[in-house]
């Protein structure tokens, strides 16, 4: 039968045509969202530093913790929408909601009404990027979905060099005690949803969400105009309507109702697989070692002589940008070398780093070691680029390649809570068990990221180059991770020779 595989042989559509280069685009702004993300996730921990911020609502020295994980798995509890309204729409709304909650929060005078601020910025954060990536792995073609799509968190690091860097210059420049260092970079939240908001919605929809509403034409025009570059009779318009038509087809008798149907997600042994493989990637993506490693980064910066806090915000900066180079690198090779070695070699480096950390932070603080100190911090930089490269690209996207159609919506629900669930472990167990175990927490994390490889290994299915709808039937097989790795390989065969039939 023609698959994927043999028409890209034979057929492969130029990647710099007018269609590739407006998908791109689409792809840019959506990227946007990923920067909000890492823009907020860095700005408060940045601003907690700030003494006008913390004298202003009186505040401890070390600031305050906000609603953010609250606000977060509130948001994710309503990404069923996206299957009502449609997926820019929701985009749309929750930048708008971004946009709001800014303003609250810069123009607060009192800390409940900052509070508040955060739980409705976080919340309306959440709504935008858990629907942008489910955008954009239903837009993007298969055979540059990990690249893209992968691009997308790579933004995070971005947003996060931003924040970083909004506070350090408003504090250096800008600290004249009228509360403008820190009002400044909160205001500076608003530009990436703002553009968001005034450009998304002149965008196209998702191809498979418009054929789930049997509006199969514009489905068809979309995939023409960015899968092929207009040709409307191109084998890969023919083939990709094909395939999201049998899984998509619009039942009689639907309702409202089915929005809120999360059987879904269970109702078959292919559905449980995809939704243990899509739990599990969110959890081992926010728990790995990840969120804690650079806890004794001060410490050590303080044993070879490093105290000034510029210095240290400047590092901090630093730590991003490699973490953005890095995951750029990867979400490229996530579509070179594929997902399953990826990930399972990545972890492999993280779990040696993670085991060096620990053996130095032993020496640091036990023998006051500086040569130990400085090691551990080659390696806590080491283990952030690495993290970057496997995890960072393919934290939202795997989980959505994962899950079916029909599940897609609500399998990023439970995408974001699992997350949530992780963030929330990292935020208020970490520093207890660090506190009271100290580098032997590194030490678990070896033993747990050396989990995560045996689990990959035997459980993980290589979604690289499938459509979406090809990995159903590999979901269908006895043994899906087999299934995966055999299609793989006769995709591999089939691109070499040139074309032909499987």
């Amino acid at each position: 039968m023609e698959t994927y595989a043999n028409i890209m042989a034979k057929h492969k559509p130029n990647p710099l045509g007018p269609g590739c280069i407006k998908m791109y685009l689409v792809s840019s702004l959506v990227f946007l969202c990923s920067t909000m993300n890492g823009f907020d996730s860095s700005l408060m921990g940045s601003i907690n530093t700030l003494p006008n911020y913390t004298a202003y609502f009186g505040l401890p020295e070390n600031g305050n913790a906000s609603t953010g994980i609250v606000g977060q798995m509130c948001g994710a509890l309503f990404i069923w929408m996206t299957d009502w309204y449609g997926r820019t729409w929701h985009i749309f709304f929750g930048c708008l909601g971004v946009c709001i909650g800014t303003i609250v929060t810069a123009l607060s005078t009192s800390l409940p009404m900052f509070i508040a601020g955060r739980f409705l910025l976080s919340f309306f954060a959440t709504c935008a990027h858990t629907a942008a990536p489910l955008y954009l792995v239903e837009l993007v073609p298969a055979a540059y979905r990990g690249t893209i799509a992968g691009m997308y968190n790579t933004f995070y690091n971005v947003g996060s060099v931003f924040a970083t860097s909004a506070v350090y210059a408003s504090h250096k420049y800008l600290d004249q005690g009228d509360n403008l260092d820190w009002r400044l970079p909160l205001w500076l939240q608003m530009v990436c949803p703002g553009l968001v908001c005034v450009l998304i919605k002149f965008y196209p929809e998702s191809p498979r969400w418009l054929v789930a509403q049997d509006r199969h034409e514009e489905a068809r025009a979309i995939i023409a105009t960015y899968h092929a570059n207009g040709d409307l009779e191109h084998p890969l318009v023919d083939l990709q309507m094909r395939e999201m038509v049998s899984t998509l087809e619009v039942k009689d008798g639907s309702s409202w109702k089915d929005l809120f149907d999360i059987r879904v997600l269970v109702e078959s042994r292919s559905s449980r697989y995809r939704l243990m493989l899509n739990v599990a990637f969110s959890w081992f993506g926010q728990f790995s070692g990840n969120n804690i490693v650079s806890y004794y980064l001060p410490i050590m910066l303080n044993g070879i002589g490093i105290t000034d806090t510029n210095t240290k915000l400047i590092l901090n900066i630093v730590y991003a940008v490699v973490g953005w180079v890095s995951s750029i690198f990867g979400s490229r090779l996530h579509d070179v070398v594929g997902r399953r070695k990826m990930l399972i070699t990545t972890t492999a480096g993280m779990t040696v780093c993670l085991a060096i950390v620990a053996a130095c932070a032993a020496g640091y603080t036990k023998y006051g070691n500086k040569t130990a100190s400085t090691v551990s911090i080659v390696f806590i930089f080491m283990f952030g680029a690495i993290f970057a490269c496997g995890f960072t690209p393919m934290q939202p996207i795997y989980p959505a390649e994962v899950v079916s159609n029909k599940m897609r919506a609500k399998a990023m629900g439970t995408f974001k809570l699992t997350a949530g669930a992780a963030g929330f472990l990292n935020t208020f167990v970490g520093p207890i068990a660090l506190s009271n175990i100290g580098y032997w927490f590194y030490v678990f994390f070896v033993f747990w990221d050396t989990f995560e490889m045996a689990f990959m290994y035997f459980l993980f299915v290589e979604t690289k180059g499938s459509t979406l709808e090809e990995l159903d039937v590999i979901f269908e097989a006895k043994n899906p991770r087999k299934a995966s790795v055999a299609a793989a390989k006769a995709r591999k065969r089939i691109i070499r020779e040139g074309g032909g039939t499987v």
